[in-house]
């Protein structure tokens, strides 16, 4: 399947790390802090990867949709932590990107409550 499908937005869950669920665009910079990644890594994903395709205002700078920063959520997953190059990770979304999107999101929902239960256990 196709990332840039109209219907990807149903089939990729979002980043829970989303200030604001009703934002349509966030910038380069908000999209980056939720990865925890340098703005310059987007910028050159972007280029590596045709599926993220940011808007541009008319000083160029960057804003991401949902959709987006789903797609680069599940690169994130694939070159971060299951330490796929980007060749790698590019054959990986071209052959089965919704299994690679939904890993991505149980990962991330997994370390959440990682992180959760921790945080209890250090309060007891």
């Amino acid at each position: 399947m196709n990332p840039t499908d109209d219907n990807m937005n149903e089939l990729l869950p979002l980043p829970d790390s989303f200030d604001n669920k009703e934002k349509l665009y966030y910038s380069i910079g908000e999209t980056a802090k939720m990865f925890n990644l340098p703005v310059s890594t987007l910028r050159y994903w972007e280029n590596e990867f045709d599926m993220i395709k940011p808007r541009k205002n008319k000083k160029g700078d960057r804003f991401f949709s949902k959709n987006d920063i789903s797609i680069i959520r599940t690169i994130h997953y694939l070159t971060k932590v299951k330490g796929f190059t980007l060749k790698g990770a590019k054959d990986a979304l071209k052959t089965n990107f919704v299994q690679e999107a939904e890993n991505a999101a149980i990962i991330e929902s997994l370390t959440r409550i990682k992180e959760m239960l921790l945080q209890i256990r250090d309060n007891l």
